[in-house]
């Protein structure tokens, strides 16, 4: 029968020095979390099945208060902040052996990787599996394997409280997991023999700009709210259920919101208020809405908890000989992949971009072009359409 083991490290502080700024290539920060992937009670541990779990404590700062939204929508309006996939937020890692550091890794950053190996996973291996990998369109429909947390317009207005100052600063708390063979170099994993090989350690560093925002559908949001609270509000005032009703029958599809993912430290299009306004003529109501740029950035965050969760089971004694006497005649390999990432001498223009680029390709199973519109773009790419593009191989 499987045996499940957990070890959580210490709390750490992780604070950036300036987050309006391209960190690109930048280290602003060297804390590194030890966390151990194997233990002795058990001789097999399944790969497959063991996951980090983090809890973070993240300061985000806004530019705007949301306080030009009536009151009888700040319940129903929603924010949600993210990662879009939990192993983004792992930068360079490291693998120990028996206290010793695997060397001649081709692949020690997490963040970089996940862009392609997740591209390959299966979308139902995501779908199904809790505070992993956060899809747009699971986000509207408040699915639990979203890791990230939503964040109404009235939680938004109690936190900032009485501050004057922009930006402003409020607190949120979520849980990511991160499945073990989301990294490349576990990616061939089943089984591992720790009561043969030794222990296993994994030393990493936290990746401070990979968190993404976005605004929830209103009227998915304000449906759900509605919801879940539809017999405390048949029993509130009925000017609340009134505006409510308005919203729902006067929405308009020309209220244009960024409806994608944007990278915390950059600029999207948010509904910044909504309110019923009277028609002199006819005395009906008119819904009126504001969008305008809105940026969320990081302040700081503390990681409360690391945990790992491993699963394993214990061998006969025949077992283990016979894993022994297999591995006695040859080597363990952990076949690995690496990703290569390639920049353009220069940057696009409005005009275009006209270049020539030769790159050495060997063992090549994917090839991918990606335009970012903003320097601190790590996880979001919007490309648009270049016309005239070439590629040659040979």
């Amino acid at each position: 029968m499987p045996l499940f083991h957990s070890l959580i490290s210490e709390n750490i502080l992780i604070q950036s020095r300036n987050s309006n700024q391209n960190h690109n290539g930048q280290r602003f920060f060297d804390k590194e979390i030890v966390i151990s992937l194997s233990v002795a009670d058990n001789d097999i541990t399944q790969i497959q099945n063991l996951f980090l779990s983090k809890v973070l404590t993240v300061n985000i700062q806004l530019d705007e208060k949301f306080d030009k939204i009536e009151e009888s929508y700040k319940d129903g309006f929603v924010l949600f902040v993210s990662l879009k996939s939990g192993s983004n937020l792992i930068r360079d890692y490291t693998i120990c052996h028996r206290g010793k550091t695997i060397e001649g890794s081709p692949q020690k950053d997490a963040t970089t990787e996940s862009f392609i190996y997740n591209t390959f996973k299966p979308k139902s291996e995501k779908n199904n599996r809790k505070h992993i990998y956060s899809f747009y369109e699971n986000i509207q429909k408040f699915d639990t394997s979203a890791c990230g947390t939503y964040i109404s317009m009235r939680e938004i207005e109690e936190l900032i409280g009485n501050q004057t100052v922009i930006p402003y600063t409020i607190p949120i708390r979520f849980r990511v997991n991160i499945p073990l063979d989301d990294f490349l170099i576990f990616s061939a994993f089943t089984d591992y023999p720790n009561g043969l090989f030794g222990d296993l350690k994994i030393k990493f560093e936290i990746n401070l700009y990979v968190l993404v925002f976005c605004q929830v559908n209103p009227i998915i949001s304000m449906a759900k709210y509605y919801t879940m609270n539809k017999d405390e509000l048949l029993g509130s005032s009925q000017q609340k259920l009134m505006d409510i009703d308005l919203m729902f029958r006067n929405w308009s599809l020309t209220f244009q919101y960024t409806k994608q993912f944007t990278q915390l430290g950059c600029t999207a299009d948010l509904i910044t208020g909504l309110h019923a306004e009277s028609q002199i003529e006819s005395g009906l109501k008119n819904l009126v809405c504001n969008i305008k740029p809105v940026t969320i950035s990081i302040k700081n965050y503390v990681i409360t908890e690391v945990t790992a969760n491993m699963a394993g089971y214990k061998a006969t004694d025949a077992c283990i000989n016979r894993v022994r006497q297999f591995h006695s005649q040859r080597p363990f390999v952990v076949p690995a992949q690496c990703m290569e990432i390639w920049t353009f001498q220069m940057s696009a223009t409005l005009t275009g971009i006209r270049t020539s680029q030769n790159i050495p390709l060997s063992h090549v199973i994917d090839f991918c072009l990606l335009f970012p519109k903003d320097a601190r773009a790590t996880t979001c790419f919007e490309n648009s359409c270049y016309q005239n593009m070439q590629l040659t191989t040979r």
